[in-house]
């Protein structure tokens, strides 16, 4: 696994939401797969330049250097299928795409389905200024300006 500070600010990434919160042993069992994943990940049989890791106890961020070797459909296939194969053997949904989440002022990171979000606002215990994590970024460079930002900004004030 490549260090994430030598991953270009052009690397392409992908977040994983799970549908709550991980358990300290599910996060080290999730951080096991995904490097034993990224260790092994190949394109066209050559090896895939990537970083993996578990952030916040929720989110699987996948940084791969398009530049090194661009995975390909079936490799991304691979991935996809590996985080299926993870969210069954912990109990999670990696892809409900309507569970978001936000982090207070207090820097503690929740989870919300759609409609409890919406009901968070309505009644004052988030607000336009509340952080959100905006799961589509695209590249390394994102990932560390526009994955944290205030709700008013993302496409999460279109829930509210």
């Amino acid at each position: 696994m490549v260090p994430y500070q030598d991953m270009p600010p052009n690397a392409r990434v992908w977040i994983y939401q799970s549908n709550r919160l991980l358990t300290t042993a599910e996060g080290m069992q999730a951080h096991q797969a995904l490097r034993q994943f990224v260790e092994q990940w190949q394109s066209h049989g050559k090896p895939v330049r990537a970083w993996a890791e578990v952030l916040h106890q929720l989110f699987l961020v996948l940084v791969v250097d398009e530049d090194y070797e661009a995975p390909s459909g079936c490799s991304i296939d691979s991935s996809v299928a590996s985080i299926h194969g993870l969210g069954q053997a912990l109990g999670v949904d990696w892809f409900d795409r309507m569970v978001f989440a936000y982090q207070t002022a207090d820097q503690q990171v929740h989870t919300a389905p759609r409609e409890q979000f919406a009901a968070l606002y309505a009644d004052g215990t988030i607000n336009d200024e509340t952080t959100v994590f905006n799961n589509l970024v695209q590249t390394k460079q994102d990932l560390e300006t526009a994955w944290r930002i205030p709700l008013a900004e993302s496409w999460h004030a279109n829930m509210v």
